[in-house]
């Protein structure tokens, strides 16, 4: 690609999108879209408001019928030569507008022209904005026409068929699990646990020697969703600030966040969703004994007991070791400390044995940086830290599948 000829043409494109756009502005983008060359269309659409574009464009009772022709180009016509990253822009730039039926007949064919690891990866794309905007609220809430939304859940589910990923989608809750803030009064509160976010990256980079794929990384939770997103944007962003990396978010309502039950059925409502997006995928799940995670965690198993391959449950209620251990027959594995579950996911298969010590070794650091309100606090959590390390020092180098001897 020339790129002084594709900056000349993203120049003639910004300037037609500037101010009003009359039915003239709006054949020269058409044109210029269309004579463009495939490296540089993606040039042009990767340095552009999507969204502005798409609204730019009109349908007219009376005269063209601009932004059909805009959907077709894009859309059909010239779909194959658009890169996943552009693909899924225009596609959050379709989400984002009015997905009136003919933009979910576009969004539906975005979908099908791909298969295989190149669906996948499209569909992680979709994930990674960091925001509400993601492929559950495109395929569960934006998306109306069912007929439609099957189409895409069938496709999903046959592309997975011929193409499983051999990685899990780790999904996590978010109080009491990532840090403390509900029933949790053994930390100060909003901390953050020590070793969770290692924890974290390690189920999300699997047991092989080559790590999976990084960005695997979803939150369950039982705060509401609200209709414009506020709240699910603002807590993916204070996660950020506390180290979270870029991840995603299954919201709860109103409705559901009282009683434990009910916060237990929402949960379960949004993971069988989300399992049918990423049919290719494996799962854990890592939650907490004080809000209903216990009962969601044991339905997941018992719905995909494949594909779910281990549920791990931060005890802040003080379980006992015989109802834990009648939990660990079903692969749902209580624990005190992060180091503790690493020992048990190492035993499940999804972790590695190095794995294990780089969650201890930052379980280690974190915990000597927290401030605890008494020396009594401080010496309980070092006390559950060092038994714990005692266990992981103890593990074989080798991976053995099956369930911990503890």
């Amino acid at each position: 690609m020339d790129l002084t000829t594709a900056t000349t043409k993203l120049q003639a494109l910004r300037r037609d999108m500037t101010g009003h756009t009359d039915r003239n502005d709006e054949r020269r983008i058409l044109d210029l879209l269309e004579g463009a060359t495939g490296e540089e269309l993606n040039f042009l659409l990767s340095n552009v408001d999507l969204v502005r574009l798409l609204s730019d464009l009109d349908d007219r009772l009376v005269g063209p019928k601009h932004h059909t022709e805009l959907l077709d180009l894009l859309c059909t016509r010239r779909a194959a030569e658009l890169s996943l990253p552009v693909r899924a822009s225009l596609t959050t730039a379709l989400q984002k507008g009015a997905t009136h039926a003919q933009a979910e007949a576009r969004l539906r064919d975005l979908f099908l022209g791909l298969k295989g690891r190149e669906l996948t990866g499209f569909k992680n794309l979709l994930e990674a904005g960091g925001e509400y905007h993601d492929l559950h609220k495109l395929v569960f809430d934006d998306v109306d026409d069912v007929v439609v939304r099957a189409e895409l859940l069938t496709h999903f589910q046959r592309e997975a068929d011929a193409f499983p990923s051999g990685e899990n989608k780790v999904l996590s809750d978010i109080d009491d699990t990532f840090f403390a803030n509900w029933v949790d009064k053994r930390y100060p509160p909003k901390t953050v646990y020590p070793g969770v976010l290692a924890f974290y990256q390690e189920l999300d980079r699997g047991p092989g020697i080559i790590p999976g794929r990084a960005g695997d990384l979803v939150f369950v939770s039982a705060r509401p969703q609200d209709p414009l997103g506020l709240i699910e944007n603002a807590t993916l962003d204070s996660l950020s600030k506390r180290g979270v990396p870029l991840s995603v978010m299954l919201s709860g309502s109103f409705f559901y966040l009282v009683g434990n039950t009910r916060i237990a059925q929402k949960k379960f409502e949004n993971f069988e969703q989300y399992a049918r997006l990423f049919p290719e995928y494996g799962f854990v799940f890592v939650g907490d004994s004080g809000q209903g995670d216990v009962e969601f965690g044991a339905r997941m198993r018992e719905s995909l007991p494949q594909a779910v391959r281990a549920v791990f449950i931060h005890d802040v209620v003080a379980t006992p070791r015989e109802q834990r251990d009648a939990w660990r027959a079903k692969h749902v594995f209580f624990f005190d400390t992060y180091v503790g579950a690493a020992v048990d996911a190492f035993h499940a298969g999804v972790i590695s044995r190095d794995g294990v010590d780089r969650i201890a070794a930052a379980a280690t650091e974190s915990l000597a940086a927290i401030s605890f309100p008494s020396p009594a606090l401080r010496q309980a959590r070092e006390a559950e830290l060092e038994r714990d390390l005692a266990l992981a020092r103890a593990l074989p180098r080798t991976q053995a599948l099956g369930l911990s001897p503890r």
